[in-house]
């Protein structure tokens, strides 16, 4: 992997195959958010064309960022129904007089990686219902 500054963006990028894995979507997120509220700031002042022409990008950045959470959300939804069958599985074994002992390190497991998840889709539908508002007032 290399992994360079992007310095437009201020975010850091490991390029793989032709594809590019974003390390630092809150900070790319919080980036976008500065960047749209300053050109909502200076909306008034901008011409018809420079501000067709940001919206346009605006709007391109936005969707870029639905993708990602659109992904986001599948794969936290995808932890929680794991998670919510082996509690439930571990209940179920309890009830009928077997243990199942082997299912508490998944449990945990399922439970250390949904937490983080559950933050960062948080952090992005906050993030892109802010730059739906930023947006409208274009």
């Amino acid at each position: 992997f290399i992994i360079e500054k992007h310095l437009r963006q201020g975010y850091y990028l490991v390029k793989s195959h032709r594809a590019y894995i974003i390390i630092l979507m809150e900070k790319r997120l919080k980036n976008e958010i500065e960047y749209m509220t300053a050109l909502a700031a200076k909306a008034g002042s901008m011409s018809t064309e420079e501000l067709r022409s940001e919206r346009e990008k605006a709007l391109v950045r936005i969707g870029f960022l639905q993708h990602e959470r659109l992904i986001h959300y599948l794969v936290t939804m995808t932890f929680a129904i794991i998670t919510f069958l082996a509690v439930l599985a571990f209940v179920i074994c309890g009830h009928i007089g077997s243990s199942a002992p082997e299912l508490v390190p998944l449990i945990v497991l399922l439970l250390v990686l949904l937490v983080p998840y559950i933050r960062h889709y948080y952090i992005l539908e906050n993030g892109v219902q802010k730059l739906y508002s930023l947006y409208d007032e274009l």
